[in-house]
């Protein structure tokens, strides 16, 4: 047992320091006054707390796209890297959605709007929202992104018909206790902390007591004839409030249900019936503030598939955004301080938007396009993650299932190109940084283009990162059925081809295209493991790095106009232009882009010799592949290729040597073996026929 109490204790203690020192301290109005002129900060609105939030946990700026990247959604140090966000597209939509909240925290207009996430189904529109809510949970438990409200004290003493248990009554709508304070005398000191803090934005708050804190005030005021300073000491405590959804404070979701069973109420309040019979229906004493967008306020509120709410719902957002008020049905207007977010897909926007009745709501929201991810290495990051938080340590994914996965994705995302010279599988490498500087691809042109191709843009339709997974889960749980212990490309293409048309979001004309995709797709991969069958018959390191050095030389005595000592005779000869040739001859670039190619090269050295690194040509894609394809070259002719198509010619020696080899470009064994069964041969065929 003293083991098990051990451990609780631990826990407790790790429990207790991850909890702020004051959340279950009380603290007096002139303490909390003395922390604003300390840290101004404190006493920021719900735009300008989520803002800086966004630049607490680290930012990043992108020469290349000219975007701010959020650690946050980059490597989420909050869960340890297990929720980061892939793609692009996908931060510059981030990017977007944090312009817009400084935008607001400045007071620029985007305060008054809401923030609609768009996009298709399985785009991460969901998955952003809840990192942004379980973000600014921790960050109003550090010091920096601390929050304070009020609560009312000592209330029977003072108003006889006080229900005895409500003697103490938290503020209802969270407020800043800035509030408490009458608007001339609040000024003063807000214009005190304007000269005190040196934020991008001004402190402002010119809200009012919501109708049950006004009742108090005035009867406090009116026993303590209106001293108000008494009132504030004695009446008033000052507590921390921090995030919590489970406990809808400062955060809240809201979902459409059955419109016969949902109102307004959820949204703005309603009457508490139990205390009409303490104080009676028109009491502001009697009011609820349970609704949505009361719970949210100080912090986010966040509407799920709004678009899809009634249109009457949507009517009480015109005020809550423009006037940033709500106003429950019986009741006065309530001031609200909130980022109010909104996520929904393509169908229930256009729907909304062709609604000549909504023009109001339309013209008071901000749309966030939250496409589907464009480069296949970061989709298949995405089912890198899927497969990392399962159960999966019995199957051996082989190298290029989610590459390959995810380029099939892809492609039934972006448009075909224009240009009769490329493909839609290169242009979908050159959305991945893939292509050769030699192949003269403007990606810059290729987006330009695609933008001006329909309203919704590329990564705004295709298949969904959700199909992928799926079959995915499929293809693994029938190898396991089957008894293998691997899953490959092969497998994984057979589910894809089987399944499409069962999948109910995919519409029924694209399945032709989406065939010919996979087609493409499995021609791509055919080439991938002939390359990676290629390297474990003739792959030598050693050799590799030798002619990577050999190669250099000659490299950079020809940018010199040097000459470079003959490893034979050590004499002084002009560069090898053959042996030049030959290496770049295998990217196929051209003889009049040879110098571009031998300047690129000789700067990347360069630039790695003043970083301190030494060469290894592994570690340049480009010069490694050249490389790799030139050893072949070399060494074809002094390999077995018998050894791979017939039984009889085949040494089992040398067979299991190239399954080693294969083993280490992250193959499992069985998977090797099915990689030389499938790929093997058609290189054994290629290169009998060439001889």
């Amino acid at each position: 047992m003293s083991g098990a109490s051990d451990t609780l204790d631990e826990l407790s203690e790790a429990y207790r320091a991850s909890l702020p020192d004051d959340l279950r301290s009380t603290r007096s109005f002139a303490w909390y006054l003395d922390e604003l002129y300390e840290d101004p900060l404190i006493a920021r609105n719900a735009h300008q707390r989520v803002a800086d939030m966004f630049d607490h946990y680290g930012t990043a700026y992108d020469e290349e796209t000219g975007i701010v990247k959020y650690c946050l959604a980059t490597e989420d140090p909050l869960h340890n890297g297990e929720n980061r966000f892939h793609g692009r597209i996908i931060h510059q939509a981030i990017h977007e959605f944090v312009n817009k909240l400084k935008g607001g925290a400045r007071e620029l207009g985007p305060e008054r709007r809401i923030k609609l996430l768009l996009g298709p189904v399985g785009s991460g529109k969901s998955h952003f929202d809840q990192q942004l809510r379980r973000y600014f949970e921790d960050y109003t438990r550090q010091d920096a992104g601390r929050i304070y409200t009020f609560q009312w004290v000592d209330l029977c003493s003072v108003i006889p018909d006080q229900d005895p248990a409500a003697d103490t009554v938290q503020s209802p709508m969270n407020q800043d206790p800035l509030v408490l304070l009458p608007r001339e005398q609040r000024d003063e000191v807000i214009a005190d902390l304007n000269e005190r803090h040196d934020a991008p934005y001004t402190i402002r708050n010119e809200q009012e007591l919501d109708r049950a804190s006004t009742f108090y005030m005035d009867r406090l005021l009116a026993h303590h004839n209106d001293d108000l300073r008494t009132v504030l000491e004695e009446h008033v405590e000052i507590v921390r409030l921090v995030a919590d959804e489970n406990q809808r404070q400062a955060l809240e979701t809201f979902e459409p249900k059955d419109k016969k069973n949902q109102d307004e109420t959820e949204l703005t309040g309603d009457v508490n019936y139990s205390k009409i019979a303490i104080y009676g229906e028109s009491d502001p004493r009697a009011f609820d503030y349970s609704g949505a967008l009361c719970n949210a306020n100080r912090g986010i509120f966040s509407g799920e598939e709004l678009l899809k709410l009634q249109r009457e719902f949507l009517y009480d957002f015109l005020h809550a955004t423009q006037e940033r008020t709500i106003k429950p049905k019986n009741n006065p207007r309530i001031d609200i301080d909130q980022v109010i977010l909104g996520r929904t897909n393509m169908p229930e926007y256009e729907d909304k938007k062709g609604d000549e009745k909504m023009e109001a709501f339309n013209d008071r929201t901000k749309r966030i396009d939250f496409p589907y991810v464009l480069e296949y290495e970061a989709e298949a990051a995405i089912y890198r993650k899927l497969l990392d938080n399962a159960d999966v340590v019995d199957i051996h994914v082989e190298p290029h299932v989610l590459e390959m996965a995810g380029l099939f994705a892809v492609l039934t995302r972006i448009d075909e190109p224009d240009s009769e010279r490329i493909g839609i599988v290169e242009k979908a490498k050159a959305y991945n940084g893939k292509i050769d500087e030699s192949e003269d691809i403007d990606i810059k042109k290729l987006r330009e283009e695609a933008a001006t191709v329909g309203e919704a843009g590329e990564g705004m339709a295709g298949i969904s990162p959700r199909f992928v997974g799926d079959e995915i889960a499929e293809a693994i749980m029938d190898s396991r059925h089957r008894g293998r212990s691997h899953l490959s490309p092969l497998t994984m293409f057979s589910f894809f081809e089987e399944n499409l048309e069962h999948h109910g979001s995919i519409p029924a004309e694209d399945f032709e295209k989406y065939y010919r995709y996979l087609e493409l797709v499995r021609e791509e991969y055919r080439e991938r493991v002939i390359e990676d069958v290629r390297h474990a018959l003739a792959f030598d390191i050693d050799e590799i790095q030798r002619q990577g050095e050999k190669y250099m030389d000659h490299v950079m005595a020809y940018i010199d106009d040097d000459t470079v000592e003959d490893e034979l005779t050590g004499r002084d000869q002009e560069p090898d232009e053959s042996f030049l040739r030959s290496v770049e001859q295998k990217l196929d670039v051209p003889e009049d882009r040879k110098d571009d190619f031998r300047q690129e090269i000789s700067n990347w050295v360069s630039r790695r010799a003043r970083e301190g690194e030494t060469f290894n040509p592994q570690d340049n894609e480009r010069l490694r592949r050249a490389l790799e394809r030139k050893l072949w070259e070399d060494k074809k002719h002094n390999i077995n290729f018998s050894a791979l198509i017939s039984a009889e010619g085949r040494d089992d020696e040398e067979r299991s040597a190239w399954i080693d080899a294969l083993a280490e470009l992250g193959y499992s064994r069985d998977g090797a073996k099915e990689v030389l069964e499938f790929a093997g041969a058609e290189v054994a065929r290629s290169e009998l026929e060439d001889e």
